[in-house]
């Protein structure tokens, strides 16, 4: 199997252990709705905050946890068979989506495991979120970026005049 065809794996593999275990440590040493400063002088900046998420991004829709949990089962599908279909040079989105699937699997983990989502990444000014979401955001960033970049190219033309607008224009002038 080719290197191109196992970093969706490797790359959400990655992504997922590491949200799963900073998940397990706040859930061990933190208790629920508390603080923990783990870099004293960066407190007014940055905090672990243990809470948990029933609802989508920034704690929406609690009452659809199950829409949700079945949102990242078929996104989750479909990002592995759209991933079959991506040309041997496109190695920015095959990151994008690896990025992604780890994300959308560690988040789909915790709400089969404890009907809610675990957040503990805390930067002030900023709702609290989990390795997850950032993979998930940076992966989806990743992608806008490269669809951006490799857009082609067009001008802009103006559009062509239409001679029946300037006839109903003359009409309603007499």
């Amino acid at each position: 199997m080719k290197w191109r065809n196992l970093m969706l794996l490797v790359i959400a593999l990655i992504v997922l252990g590491a949200d799963q275990a900073s998940k397990a440590w706040v859930i061990e040493n933190i208790p629920l709705n508390t603080t923990y400063e783990i870099f004293p002088p960066l407190r007014e900046i940055f905090v672990l905050t243990y809470i948990t998420n029933s609802g989508a991004a920034f704690g929406l829709f609690p009452q659809l946890s199950l829409v949700f949990t079945l949102i990242a089962l078929v996104v989750s599908f479909a990002i592995v068979w759209y991933y079959r279909s991506i040309p041997a040079g496109q190695w920015l989105v095959r990151i994008s989506l690896g990025l992604q699937l780890g994300g959308a699997i560690g988040n789909l983990m915790d709400r089969l495991r404890f009907g809610a989502v675990t957040d503990l990444l805390y930067v002030h000014y900023f709702p609290v979120f989990n390795l997850a979401d950032a993979a998930i955001v940076c992966g989806v960033g990743l992608l806008m970026w490269h669809m951006w970049r490799t857009a082609p190219k067009t001008e802009m033309q103006p559009a062509p005049l239409d001679s029946t607008s300037d006839e109903i224009k003359s009409a309603g002038n007499e």
